[in-house]
């Protein structure tokens, strides 16, 4: 189970010892300037996949499974090809730089993704492997997430694992797409045995607590779980980057214990460990809250007895959510405090 917090995307700030987490608004759904590049439909790609020529030549894959590259074998044409990789013929040798009439050399090494540099909505400076994968990529001025995704062949989801991060669309492309931030386009290797482990989740599906089996890394929690290791240090002290995790540690996925900038009240928790209710303390808004305990829904947990929807308790900056301190709130679906 992934991380997918309803409402936020998270930056972990350290500064003069204190830590300071705060996570920005994102919206649904990705927002496309004018300058944007989109995906281009399949025009050539058949009705159906059982109408697709069935290739039989060496494809290099990517981390995420992408055909980056094919090379041809006899009786290989550029529109079968193209049609079976969802590609029109034209976008197809474009990739190459060659006529959309070219016949075909056995051998012939076929690129699926714009060639190398810059494009439009993803000018910025990327690094490839000895195969030709691109690995990293520096963002520029004016980039887009659509234009990143085309050149470089991953979708945004992919991005968002290979970043460790909930999700990557947003709004005003203040989190993700900023200018000189660099970011991971490939996902490191991770043992076939990792991930199996137990998830504790609280009420409102959540994960809080996996316990790992052999095979588990940061890197495999990382993205199965959408934290970087930073952050999973953070939530978890006794644990060292430089150690492996021996099976049966159970490691926690949220700050909790931690307090943090806009959530720095008290709390309880129950048996298993998962946190029931807290106390606000000055300074304290909605959203922090909700991230530190991983609650996706705050108000459905605080509901008013009359009145409607909403919540009960006292928020003293509405366009914040600043919370006025002292009040004592539910953390949990199920546990509800109504009033």
């Amino acid at each position: 189970m992934k991380v997918k917090l309803k409402a936020a995307l998270i930056a972990v700030v350290l500064s003069a010892g204190l830590v300071a987490c705060t996570h920005l608004e994102a919206s649904p759904g990705p927002t496309t300037p004018a300058a944007a590049v989109v995906v281009p439909s399949a025009s050539a790609t058949p009705s159906s996949d059982a109408d697709k020529p069935s290739l039989k030549g060496h494809a290099v894959r990517d981390s995420f499974g992408n055909v980056d590259f094919y090379t041809t074998v006899d009786g290989d044409t550029l529109a079968d090809v193209a049609a079976s990789f969802k590609l029109s013929t034209a976008k197809l040798a474009e990739f190459n730089g060659i006529d959309p009439g070219t016949l075909l050399s056995v051998g012939t090494t076929l690129r699926l993704i714009p060639a190398p540099g810059p494009i439009p909505g993803a000018m910025g400076t990327a690094t490839e492997d000895a195969k030709g994968i691109p690995t990293s990529y520096v963002i520029a001025d004016d980039d887009t997430l659509d234009g990143i995704s085309y050149r470089f062949g991953v979708s945004g989801e992919q991005l968002a694992e290979a970043n460790k991060v909930p999700y990557v669309h947003e709004q005003g492309n203040t989190y993700f797409i900023r200018s000189g931030h660099l970011i991971q386009l490939q996902k490191k290797p991770v043992d076939s045995r990792s991930g199996a482990g137990a998830t504790i989740t609280n009420s409102f599906g959540q994960p809080v607590f996996y316990t790992t089996v052999d095979g588990d890394s940061f890197d495999s929690l990382g993205y199965h779980f959408r934290s970087t290791t930073e952050q999973l240090l953070m939530y978890n002290p006794s644990l060292s980057a430089g150690i492996p995790l021996p099976a049966g540690t159970k490691v926690r996925l949220i700050p909790g214990d931690l307090p943090i900038e806009g959530a720095k009240g008290t709390f309880t928790s129950d048996s298993g460990g998962i946190p029931l209710t807290y106390t606000t303390a000055t300074g304290d808004t909605e959203r922090q809250v909700a991230f530190r305990f991983s609650v996706v829904d705050l108000r459905a947990a605080n509901r008013p007895l009359t009145g409607g929807a909403g919540a009960w308790y006292n928020v003293v900056d509405p366009p914040t959510g600043t919370f006025a301190p002292g009040q004592t709130i539910s953390l949990a679906l199920n546990k509800p405090i109504n009033k």
